[in-house]
């Protein structure tokens, strides 16, 4: 239906292929690797990639997100450009470690890449 949003964006890569869909009404959690002064900068491209302001959680170590969530990087620290985004495929119980924290029990794959402007 033209015009009508359903809340999910489709990839399509230069062989016409559907990679991934990324279904923006989901949580994502933002990793701005110490970068607080790129943390709004960051929400704003996800904004502006369709992602709903409430969904944008700021990643801690003790609190991880469910399967089908997406995690939401800056990349390449120290000094990123870009946002990676990263679906979550499964989540396993874990002691916590230093600064990863729970999220070492986390598996995901790479989604979409976002600059950082």
């Amino acid at each position: 239906m033209e015009g009508s949003r359903s809340g999910k964006i489709d990839l399509v890569y230069d062989f016409g292929v559907i990679m991934a869909e990324i279904d923006t009404g989901k949580d994502i959690y933002l990793f701005t690797h110490g970068r607080m002064d790129l943390q709004e900068k960051a929400q704003n491209a996800l904004l502006a990639k369709g992602f709903v302001k409430e969904k944008i959680i700021m990643a801690t170590p003790n609190k991880v997100g469910q399967v089908g969530d997406y995690m939401a990087m800056l990349w390449r620290p120290p000094t990123p450009d870009q946002i990676k985004i990263q679906k979550i495929t499964n989540v396993e119980e874990v002691e916590p470690e230093g600064m990863v924290g729970l999220w070492k029990g986390v598996s995901k794959d790479d989604v979409d890449t976002v600059p950082l402007d």
